[in-house]
């Protein structure tokens, strides 16, 4: 899976990541409230991720269900952020992190076991 989605589309897959399926216009109540989109800008942004294969419309009532989970989403922009990047490397893109964020003990022993459970 390899899908990019800008902010905007973030913020409407959030939604239905958040609440599951809903009507197109119980998403644009969310995100009224939220951000304070109209509903022009929040049907133009749910057709876009239509479009990129992210969500399936329904009928009756254009029900809205996400097509790929959170996880693809964050897994896939990752992805693209090591290769644009880091050229690839995952051991430059911690590096990199590690010496601009600095890190706890406590991080540091659940990050050592995770790398071991990958292995």
């Amino acid at each position: 899976m390899d899908i990019k989605l800008f902010d905007s589309e973030l913020k409407v897959m959030e939604v239905l990541w958040e609440q599951g399926s809903l009507p197109a216009r119980d998403i644009v109540d969310v995100l009224t409230e939220r951000i304070g989109w109209n509903k022009n800008t929040t049907y133009t942004v749910i057709k876009k991720c239509i479009e990129k294969g992210a969500i399936q419309r329904e009928e009756p009532g254009f029900l809205c269900k996400t097509l790929v989970t959170k996880d693809e989403v964050q897994r896939s922009e990752t992805e693209q952020l090591i290769d644009k990047m880091f050229g690839g490397s995952s051991e430059l893109f911690f590096s990199a992190f590690l010496q601009n964020q600095g890190i706890s003990e406590e991080e540091a022993n659940r990050l050592s076991k995770i790398i071991k459970e990958a292995k």
